[in-house]
Formats: C-alpha cells, sequence, structure tokens
C-alpha cells in the first residue's frame, strides 16, 4: 500500500501503525508523534517545551495531552489490509474470526445470518439518481470502491454494506452514529467541538453537538435532528408558496426595475440630445453675435480712418503749397517788383486757402462700444449659468436674489430690536440670555451611539448594551435631550466635530420604534434638523430638504420661539452669530404671485410646522455618518472654544 490516502500517516508517509488521533481530528503514527514530541510518549506529561502543536494544522494542544491508540481506526486499517481485527477493548462475540479480503462482496462471516445479501446487493442498497456519482466506500481498495450504505459520523468515514461488519459485531463501534452516505462528513461535525451536530436549537435556529447543547445551550428549547427536519419538512409546504409568491412579486418588480431603469437610459439620452442642440444652438449665436461685433469694429475703423486719413492728406498737400510759395518768394531778386507781387499774392492765397483749425481728435470711436456690449452679454451669461445650475442642484433663490426668509411674518410677532437681531447678524450675547442647558437623555441613545457624558455623543460601530428603555430608538442613530420644552425662547449650541450630522428638535410623544425612514429627524411632521452633510448645510422638515448656500461653521446654535412657533440655526464665529435659516410658517401668499424655487418646503411649512408646536419639544441629534461625533457646547461668555479634531 502507498502512502497516500486517508489510512496513511502525514509524517512517515506510510499506512498508519497504532494510529493515534488528535483533538483536531487529524491521525498520526503513534511512533512519529513520539518522536516529533520528544517529551511526549505514550503517557503524554508535557516537558519544558510548551504546547505542542498538531504538525498539519498547527493547532495547540495543551501540556497534559494523552496519546492513546484508536482502536476504531486500528480495526478499520486492519480490515483494508485484509487480516481480522486484532485484540482491542472489549471484543463482540461477532468479532472471533476475521472476514475475508474486502475486495470481495461476500465476506465470510461467521455471524452473518443465512440470508446474506448476494454479491451485487451491497453495491447500491437504494437506487442512485441518474447522472449523480454515488458515495463510495472509504474501507474498499482505490479504484475499486463501492458505493457506500451509510455514513459514520464517528469515524468520519462512509461504508459499504460489507464493511459495515465491524459496526454490527463490535460494542464498541454500536455507539457510532451512522446516517445516509454523506459527501462532506466535516460539515456533520461541530467545528468547536469535533464532535457530530445531533441536536437543534430552536431559540437560536442552529444545529449542536451535544457540548454545544450542555453549555451555551441550556435551557434553550432542544429537539433532535429528526424531529426538527419532521417539524420543518411539514412546513416545507407553506415555505415553498411563499417564496413561489416572492419570486413573482420580485419578477413583477424587477421587470418593472428594469422599464424603470431603461426610461431613465432613454429618457438621459433624449435629454443630453436636446441639451447638446441647445448648447449648440446658443453657440451659433453667441458665434453670430461675435461676428456681428466684428464686423461693427471693421466698419467703424474703416469709415473713421477713411475721414482721418483724408484730412491728413490735404493737410500735407497745404503744407507742400506754403512751403513751395514761402521759398519762391524768398528767391524774387530786389529789383523785380513785379515777381514779388505774383509770388507775395500766391503765398496770400495758399494761406487763405488752410485758413480756419483743421480737424482734432474725435471725442468717441464709435466701435469701442462693443467691448462694453460684449462684457455685458457675458455677465448676463455667467449669472445665467450660476442660477440656472443652482436650481438644478436645488439651490435657487427668489425672485428678489437675497430670500430673507419670513421676514414679513416674523416682523408680526416680535418687536423691531429682537427682529433684526434674530434674522441678520449680532453679537452672541444677545442669544445668551435665552441659554438652555442641554443634557442628552441616555435612555433615549440608540445602541449604535456612545455617550461621554451628557455633553458628547459618538457613532460606533460596534452595538453597546443599554439596559431595556421604551424611550430608546431602535431603528435611528439618534439620541434626545432630557426635559421638554414648551414656552418662552431657548438657545443652545452644538460643536460638529466629524462626520455629517444633524441637530433640531422632536416632539416628545413621538415614537423611537418608527422605522429608518419615517423616524429620522426631518423625515416626519414631529421633528425638523438642520443637517451638513460632509457639503454643505440645509433643512428638514416633513421628509422635504432645503439646501442653504453657506460655508461650514464647526459650531451650531439652535434658537427655538416656542411663543412664536419659530425654529431657527445659526453659525457662530468670533463671538457672533450669523442666520443659517429661520423656520417659520408665513401668511398666505397672494393670488397670482410667481412661484419660487423654495416654494414646496415653504407651503410644508405653511401647512404643517405650526402643528408641530402643539406637542412638548425636545432638542435631537442624529449622527448619519459611522465617524459622526458632536458635543453640546458650554454657553460661556466668552466663545466656545472648538474641541481638537482627530
Amino acid at each position: 500500500m502507498d502512502g497516500s490516502g486517508p489510512f496513511s500517516c502525514p509524517i512517515c508517509l506510510e499506512p498508519l501503525r497504532e494510529p493515534v488521533t488528535l483533538p483536531c481530528g487529524h491521525n498520526f503514527c503513534l511512533a512519529c508523534l513520539g518522536a516529533l514530541w520528544p517529551h511526549r510518549g505514550a503517557g503524554g506529561t508535557g516537558g519544558p517545551g510548551g504546547a505542542a502543536r498538531c504538525p498539519l494544522c498547527q493547532e495547540p494542544f495543551p501540556d497534559g495531552l494523552q496519546l492513546r491508540k484508536n482502536h476504531t481506526l486500528s480495526e478499520l486499517l486492519q480490515l483494508r489490509q485484509g487480516s481480522g481485527p486484532g485484540p482491542g477493548p472489549g471484543p463482540g462475540p461477532g468479532t472471533a474470526s476475521a472476514p475475508a479480503p474486502i475486495p470481495s462482496p461476500e465476506p465470510s462471516v461467521p455471524s452473518a445470518p443465512p440470508s446474506a445479501p448476494e454479491p451485487s446487493a451491497p453495491s447500491a442498497p437504494e437506487p442512485w439518481p441518474e447522472g449523480e456519482e454515488p458515495v463510495r466506500c472509504d474501507a474498499c481498495p482505490e479504484g475499486a470502491a463501492l458505493p457506500a450504505a451509510l455514513s459514520c459520523l464517528s469515524c468520519l468515514a462512509s461504508f459499504c454494506p460489507a464493511h459495515l461488519g465491524p459496526h454490527e459485531r463490535s460494542p464498541a463501534l454500536r455507539g457510532h452514529r451512522l446516517v445516509p452516505p454523506l459527501r462532506r462528513l466535516e460539515e456533520s461535525l461541530c467545528p468547536r467541538h469535533l464532535r457530530p451536530l445531533e441536536r437543534y436549537c430552536r431559540v437560536e435556529r442552529v444545529c449542536l453537538c451535544e457540548a454545544c447543547a450542555a453549555q451555551e445551550h441550556r435551557g434553550h428549547e432542544l429537539v433532535s435532528l429528526e424531529q426538527e427536519r419532521e417539524l420543518q419538512e411539514a412546513e416545507q409546504p407553506k415555505v415553498l408558496s411563499a417564496v413561489e409568491e416572492r419570486m413573482d412579486e420580485l419578477g413583477a418588480s424587477i421587470a418593472q426595475s428594469r422599464r424603470t431603469v431603461a426610461l431613465i437610459k432613454s429618457a438621459a439620452v433624449a435629454e443630453r440630445e436636446r441639451v447638446s442642440q441647445l448648447f449648440a444652438e446658443a453657440m451659433a449665436a453667441l458665434q453670430g453675435f461675435q461676428t456681428h461685433v466684428l464686423a461693427f469694429i471693421e466698419e467703424g475703423e474703416a469709415t473713421m480712418l477713411g475721414r482721418s486719413q483724408g484730412d491728413l492728406r490735404r493737410q500735407e498737400e497745404q503744407r507742400s503749397r506754403l512751403s513751395r510759395a514761402r521759398h519762391n518768394l524768398g528767391q524774387v531778386p530786389e529789383a523785380d517788383s513785379v515777381s514779388f507781387l505774383q509770388e507775395l499774392l500766391t503765398l496770400k492765397l495758399a494761406l487763405e486757402e488752410g485758413c480756419g483749425p483743421g480737424p482734432g481728435l474725435p471725442t468717441e470711436l464709435s466701435f469701442t462700444k462693443s467691448s462694453q456690449a460684449v462684457r455685458a452679454v457675458r455677465d448676463m451669461l455667467v449669472a445665467a449659468c450660476t442660477g440656472q445650475w443652482g436650481q438644478l442642484q436645488g439651490l435657487g433663490i427668489d425672485e428678489d436674489g437675497l430670500q430673507k426668509l419670513g421676514s414679513e411674518a416674523d416682523a408680526e410677532s416680535q418687536d423691531p430690536d429682537s427682529t433684526n437681531l434674530l434674522e441678520s447678524e449680532a453679537p452672541r450675547d444677545y442669544f445668551l440670555k435665552f441659554a438652555y442647558i442641554v443634557d442628552l437623555d441616555s435612555d433615549t441613545a440608540d445602541k449604535f451611539l456612545q455617550l461621554f457624558g451628557t455633553k458628547g455623543v459618538k457613532r460606533v460601530l460596534c452595538p453597546i448594551n443599554y439596559p431595556e428603555s421604551p424611550t430608546r430608538f431602535t431603528h435611528c442613530e439618534q439620541v434626545l435631550g432630557e426635559g421638554a420644552l414648551d414656552r418662552g425662547t431657548y438657545y443652545w449650541e452644538v460643536e460638529i466635530i466629524e462626520g455629517w450630522v444633524s441637530v433640531g428638535v422632536m416632539a416628545e410623544g413621538f415614537s423611537p420604534q418608527e422605522p429608518y425612514d419615517r423616524g429620522r429627524l426631518g423625515r416626519n411632521a414631529h421633528s425638523c434638523c438642520l443637517q451638513w452633510n460632509g457639503r454643505s448645510f440645509s433643512v428638514w422638515f416633513h421628509g422635504l430638504e432645503a439646501p442653504l448656500p453657506h460655508p461650514f461653521s464647526p459650531t451650531v446654535g439652535v434658537c427655538l420661539e416656542y411663543a412664536d412657533r419659530a425654529l431657527a440655526f445659526y453659525a457662530v464665529r468670533d463671538g457672533k452669530v450669523s442666520l443659517l435659516r429661520r423656520l417659520k410658517a408665513s401668511r398666505p401668499r397672494r393670488s397670482g404671485a410667481l412661484a419660487s424655487p423654495s416654494d414646496a418646503f415653504q407651503s410644508r411649512l405653511d401647512s404643517h410646522f405650526a402643528s408641530l408646536f402643539s406637542h412638548r419639544l425636545k432638542p435631537a441629534f442624529f449622527l448619519e455618518s459611522v465617524d459622526a461625533h458632536l458635543q453640546i457646547g458650554p454657553l460661556k461668555k466668552s466663545c466656545i472654544s472648538v474641541l481638537k479634531r482627530r
């Protein structure tokens, strides 16, 4: 026999001699392990070398490990080699004589009944499905293995009917668990205890070995695998029916999603073509305008240049005539009076011809207005592109260009001084007179939020074992402040240290068990918030978002004006606060007024925001990203010191 296969020693690569089995499940020769572990003989006492390891998987074993012969495996090896089982512990009556060599399908077993199976019977106790390879016997010679009849979970081997004899005859083997043939026997063992999976825990719905059942699952409802399978097989038709229904629903949903995907793609293609066409037309218009402007410049240049060049030629000719007449007059002899009078007359006529001021510099060049016109077009184009791009991103502004949020409605309920301070940049000291000390309520914190005292909170990856509480959020990483607010004006500040953070208020009676899509701050009619999403600020209420065009501020102030049914958010810097957004229901819009991009959000405020104040409100905080971290700032006269960021 060669040194390959499951019955060979991994150290000497020879057939196992006096096999021993380690707790990890690997088999070795006793002598080979004794040579590899010099301080561990059959007695197994540990030496100074520390814990030993399996030569194959390197799993460590304690010093007191005892190496004992695996009698079951030894008997199987003897059967495989064609000899009868040697003396072992407790031989049964059926082992008195050795069976014939295993390759023969007719074993000669004295205790076998007269109606022993025919030679062809052990090869296939049941017909195998067509096209499926049967599980082969591990004890048969290689290349001539017969189909297995049963698998032993204790031996981790499969046997044909002829090689099942030792399990039927030997009392030491009768306690082994025999199951129908399995291809992967290791999957039927507990990975922790290397024992057969024989029990089922209905509490945790997992298969167990006896050791797991007696330890971690003590007190759970435990049943046998056969009993649980019988129950599950009874429920199988219902499960399969539900699966079919769900698959039909998913099929319809998939078809709808595919239609949606196709619609989105076709709409994107069509929109891309329209946009490209419009850009081409716009560029053609700009190029046409450019051509007209350049032609206008050339025409103006030619007109004014021709006029100026004509004046230049006339002036040069006059100067030349004057120069000649003066020269001729100087050449007349003193005695020649006739010539003198004639040349002097010629000089006077030339002088009178050019009498009067010459053409001066032009006060204005008509074509120089071209750059002003092109600059105006450029500015309008840039402004139009910026405005349209902002509307595409949801950053549109109203008709006035500056959005003074709710100024008309707020002026009705506040005095002029407080209105100006609440809606513009103001000293921080003004708001400190409304200071409200916020302490985080640990009974409301989600299990993925870690509190630092009553002021700090951070979102973590591993859940925290908080005690049960009916007010604790279960689907959203949120926490509320202690106390409820129902009158007056309150002001508190929050420092955003890391991540995506939402800060706002929530109604006292809102259920913390609401699902994620409806339980988050600002996604329902019972809360509103200011959100920092890592790029920009925005406000949320009743599922609608209104982006804000303000830069990041690590310190955010929240002012709740309960009596006026308003909530304002401020950026706190250098002892001053600047308004980010003030939420308040406005007066009804006049009929015929033009709609602005913010009308949808303001309409939602007009319809539902006032009803939020029919409840007592609590400060609320939502940490959206896994690294989110915030701190409730101390309200002191000096500016809040920004925490050191990691």
